[in-house]
């Protein structure tokens, strides 16, 4: 089989061939001289427009390629610009070589800088986004939405500017930290507090803001300034309520306290308060127990209260004249009077009216009762005395009786004993004079310190 033989090139045509080709063949045919003239020059002005074309195509190429080495000089300055960067790139007419030369140098540069500028620019924009963010959770804003992607101005790209903006994330996150610490040093007061006050912290928490109830923190917590206030608000108004507590439970204490030792209450029935009664001096910044300031625990201890005081309104008239009969008895002792059947009579009214204020009429009796044992150990010496001067007085009796009888020295039963006695009467009654001026003396001073007159009952008066 014959191989076969190589494709040949076209053979190239000029227009001068083809020219004589169509002269020769208009020669044949017989064409007429004008025509071919006429038609020659339709040709040639054919052929001119056809070359016009294509200059005026290839002036617009330069022209673009010109537009296009401008343009990307100018990026290429823009970007450099923006990128605050001081490296220069040398302009075309220096470059050298022809436009399409120049351009394909310059590509090359441009394409470089606008992936740097891109990534310029997605640095710029991750911390304006987190600086937005920033704000925006600061603001309280995002409550309402994430917020929209920052525009980043391509204009200033530079890494001063880039700076600055990481040191302003910087401030922000400093910030928020600052403001986490803030919150979790106040919902652990908040926590302290409800579990003080047996509150739900759940619901105190979302009282300030959902995203607090989250105790777990999967969620990000709100660190807006309103938030942050209205748990501030939060904190005070617990710690108020705990103040107020604390306060009333103190009161009650005290109260329990106070009808404990008025009625005598057994010890083991005061043990079921302690833990009332133990909170009585405390600060209310002092550490407290789990639910010691429960509102139900203090509704029991008010019950107690209320109980013990009806108790002590019944048994207080009993206690006030308890306290009479002891007043009664330290008078007596010291031969005072006291008109016991008329104040009975008031005070019995008085308590029966419902008028009178009973722990200030039984501390009122309290008073009475030091005050007269008081009276008594200052009345005690003197009454020592009369006691002396009225035993006296009787043996002066019993001496004079005595010696008027005429059978006193007849030797009968007891005469020795009548004998005895008479020489130590006689002995006594010759003091009588010293004894009652002394008591005297004593019963002026006494009077003049205590700025009343000494007053005997009327069965031990000097007669």
């Amino acid at each position: 089989m014959a191989t076969p033989l190589p494709p040949q090139p076209p053979r190239r045509v000029s227009c001068g061939s083809l020219l004589q080709e169509l002269q020769e063949l208009w020669g044949e045919i017989g064409q007429d001289e004008m025509e071919r003239d006429r038609m020659i020059l339709q040709l040639e002005e054919d052929c001119l427009n056809v070359y016009r074309k294509k200059v005026d195509q290839t002036r617009r190429q330069k022209a673009d390629l010109r537009q296009a080495l401008s343009v990307g000089e100018a990026d290429i300055d823009k970007i450099l610009s923006a990128l605050g960067e001081r490296e220069s790139f040398p302009r075309s007419e220096k470059l050298g070589g022809t436009l399409m030369e120049q351009l394909a140098k310059i590509e090359p540069v441009l394409r470089d800088l606008r992936q740097r500028r891109d990534e310029r620019v997605n640095e710029f924009r991750a911390v304006l986004l987190q600086i937005v963010r920033l704000q925006s959770e600061i603001s309280g804003t995002i409550d309402h939405g994430d917020p929209t992607a920052p525009v980043v101005d391509e204009n200033d790209l530079s890494l001063k500017r880039l700076g600055e903006l990481r040191l302003q994330l910087n401030e922000l996150q400093t910030e928020k930290n600052l403001r986490l610490q803030k919150i979790d040093i106040q919902i652990n007061c908040v926590n302290e507090m409800c579990s003080i006050l047996s509150l739900d912290l759940k619901k105190a928490l979302y009282d300030v803001h959902p995203s607090y109830a989250e105790l777990g923190r999967s969620k990000p917590v709100s660190i807006s300034n309103s938030t942050l206030e209205r748990l501030a608000g939060k904190v005070h108004a617990l710690n108020h309520e705990k103040k107020q507590r604390l306060r009333k439970l103190q009161d009650l204490g005290s109260t329990l306290i106070e009808l404990w030792n008025l009625m005598d209450t057994p010890v083991d029935e005061q043990r079921c308060f302690d833990h009332v009664t133990s909170l009585i001096k405390v600060s209310p910044n002092t550490a407290m127990p789990e639910g010691c300031l429960a509102h139900d625990l203090i509704e029991k201890v008010e019950i107690e209260v209320k109980r013990l005081t009806h108790l002590k309104a019944s048994k207080m008239k009993e206690l006030v004249f308890k306290k009479m009969t002891e007043l009664e008895e330290i008078y007596r002792s010291v031969h005072m009077d006291i008109d016991s059947d008329s104040e009975r009579r008031i005070l019995n009214d008085l308590i029966d009216s419902g008028r009178a204020d009973l722990s200030e009429l039984l501390a009122g009796m309290d008073d009475r009762i030091v005050e007269a044992k008081e009276q008594a150990l200052s009345r005690k010496d003197i009454l020592e005395k009369v006691e002396k001067w009225k035993s006296t007085s009787e043996e002066e009796i019993w001496l004079d009786e005595y010696e008027r009888d005429q059978n006193r020295y007849n030797a009968g039963r007891g005469a020795h004993i009548n004998l005895k006695r008479a020489e130590k009467a006689r002995v006594l009654v010759s003091k009588i004079p010293s004894l009652l001026e002394n008591l005297t003396a004593k019963i002026k001073v006494w009077e003049k310190e205590k700025g009343i007159p000494f007053m005997f009952d009327k069965a031990s008066s000097i007669k």
